[in-house]
């Protein structure tokens, strides 16, 4: 299930391991796929994967773990949110249109 948010997700091509606006390739709002009901759908995954990873391995070690992702993907979330909405044209409207970030109904 988890494989299938994050292909989902790739329906965005300026999906990055760095967060920036890639004008070189023509950078556009993405408002399709899951980007429909939150605008960071590839970090939804990534939580997902961070809470879940742990149960299926059966690794406690991974509850020390989770709130440390956790809190740095909410903070990757955050920087990379403002920075689309200060500097890609049409992200603001979007914004107001899909209030979510990461979770449908609550943020």
């Amino acid at each position: 299930m988890l494989s299938i948010v994050l292909v989902w997700a790739n329906v965005n091509w300026f999906f990055s391991s760095i967060p920036r606006i890639q004008s070189e390739r023509g950078h556009t709002v993405i408002s399709t796929g899951p980007y429909r009901f939150v605008r960071h759908p590839g970090y939804t995954a990534g939580l997902l994967a961070a809470i879940t990873s742990g149960i299926a391995l059966g690794s406690w070690i991974s509850t020390f773990i989770v709130p440390i992702a956790f809190a740095l993907l909410v903070w990757r979330t955050i920087f990379e949110d403002r920075m689309l909405q200060r500097d890609l044209s049409g992200y603001a409207d979007y914004a107001a249109r899909v209030p979510y970030r990461l979770v449908p109904g609550i943020w």
